[in-house]
């Protein structure tokens, strides 16, 4: 049998191979803070190398992970056993742009930070906005699902991919979907890869769904007394026509941190905020934002404020994106969630998730896209401290609990990779565990994909 180190000399030309220990130890871990075992690091520059790879380590049953640029905050991409990486940083080309069809032909190591820019000067945009965008790779993004704050009036990844190629676990190379916006030809292979995490196969390119760019946008904020009373303001702006093009969540602690650490001019006293942005046409726009004040002005709010000009709007949702990284500065430890319920559910939610914090003495930070129900729920704790640990992992199962029995599920767009892996039994029936199971036996059959993500490992 070919070893394999000669395999992987034969796949692929001799600089897109590492094997010392130095770069294998950088291809090893992810946002999540794990680390794991790596052999080798493939860097393919075509699709033809990324079959040739897969092909290799087939014939000696090599396990391998796909990467993009690390930002997986779940251990997607952190080989659980020795494994090959590889990653798709050299396969970066935009190959087509089609403004008159709507689609954009990608390689997965295309930047989403990139990709909008070199939309923007043809009037389009591709809606998934994480809040990684300027680092995270289209294949990362198309791995997990990915969505961010535009998600609630765009969708997510699934929404706006019309076709992908992709290798298999065997080395076959296979084409799904369509160049167009309409189709009713077979299984729908894309949405399924999409959101497997590499388990099924390799991207090797994309045909993103654009969108156009809308003429105006404005930003407004609102205040609440209560977090109940933000949260039922949210159900009743997702209950009338004028959709946000954004609508995010931040509770007192949000709030705090905001007006400390990243320098936001926020009144005292508010105990929830929303954010919320709308955009279209700009005979349309001052229709809407007067439909959506309205729906965010009830019981329990302080005030409804449109930013003054541009440069008021960029800061708050500056703001916006910084609350994640500053939470690591409040304690050592931050378990970082993503949980979801449908809209009418957050109030419910909130308060749970306020009396799971005072019941297990963990500090919870929460802040999110409250127009699709979807919460960073954040656990804060100092490993080193007493029990903090046992506590926050007390904590963690029961807001999974909840948020199940609140008709939720477990993530939005962080994915389940390894953290999340053994709650799955909680959130889906056996039967269909059982069904991706077999899914994933008929894209892989030699289990080597990323094992060990996303389902749980039979005991």
């Amino acid at each position: 049998m070919t070893s394999l180190p000669t395999a992987l000399s034969d796949a692929l030309p001799r600089d897109a191979l590492l094997t010392d220990a130095a770069s294998c130890a950088v291809y090893g871990y992810d946002n999540s803070k794990r680390h794991g075992p790596v052999l080798a690091v493939a860097l393919p520059a075509d699709e033809t190398q990324v079959q040739s790879l897969v092909r290799a380590c087939a014939a000696v049953r090599m396990p391998i992970v796909a990467r993009g640029r690390g930002t997986a905050t779940t251990g997607a991409t952190v080989p659980i056993v020795p494994s090959v990486v590889v990653c798709f940083e050299r396969m970066q080309r935009i190959t087509r742009i089609e403004t008159g069809n709507r689609f954009a032909v990608v390689e997965p190591g295309v930047i989403n930070g990139d990709l909008q820019t070199a939309l923007q000067p043809h009037g389009f945009f591709w809606p998934p906005d994480p809040t990684s965008a300027p680092y995270s790779t289209v294949g990362g993004n198309l791995a997990c699902n990915a969505g961010g704050p535009r998600t609630v009036k765009y969708g997510a990844c699934r929404e706006n991919v019309l076709g992908l190629r992709f290798v298999s676990g065997t080395g076959e190379l296979i084409a799904c979907g369509s160049f167009t916006t309409k189709g009713a030809v077979g299984y729908d292979l894309s949405r399924l890869l999409i959101g497997s995490e590499g388990t099924l196969g390799l991207i090797t390119s994309a045909t993103l769904k654009l969108t156009p760019l809308p003429q105006s946008r404005a930003v407004l904020r609102a205040l609440y007394d209560s977090i109940d009373a933000a949260a039922d303001a949210v159900a009743r702006l997702m209950a009338q026509p004028a959709t946000p093009s954004a609508l995010e969540f931040m509770d007192a602690r949000a709030i705090e941190l905001l007006r400390t650490r990243a320098g936001l001019a926020l009144p005292t006293g508010a105990q929830a905020l929303l954010l919320i942005e709308a955009d279209g046409s700009a005979i349309a726009l001052g229709e809407a934002l007067a439909a959506i004040a309205a729906a965010a002005n009830g019981q329990g709010c302080l005030e409804v404020r449109q930013s003054a000009n541009a440069s008021e709007s960029s800061e708050l949702w500056a703001a916006r994106k910084a609350l994640s990284p500053i939470l690591r500065s409040l304690a050592p430890k931050k378990i970082n969630e993503d949980v979801v319920v449908p809209v009418t559910r957050l109030p419910d939610l909130v308060r749970g998730l306020q009396a799971l914090s005072t019941r297990h003495d963990t500090l919870i930070v929460s802040f999110g896209h409250a127009g699709n129900g979807n919460l960073h729920v954040n656990l804060l704790y100092d490993p080193l401290a007493g029990d903090a640990t046992a506590r926050a992992s007390a904590c963690l199962t029961e807001v999974f609990d909840l948020v199940i029995a609140l008709d939720g599920t477990l993530s939005g767009e962080h994915g389940i990779g390894i953290d999340k892996r053994d709650f799955l039994p909680r959130a889906i029936p056996a039967a269909t565990l059982g069904l991706m199971r077999a899914i994933k036996a008929q894209f892989d059959p030699l289990g080597i994909l990323n094992p060990g993500k996303v389902l749980p490992v039979l005991s």
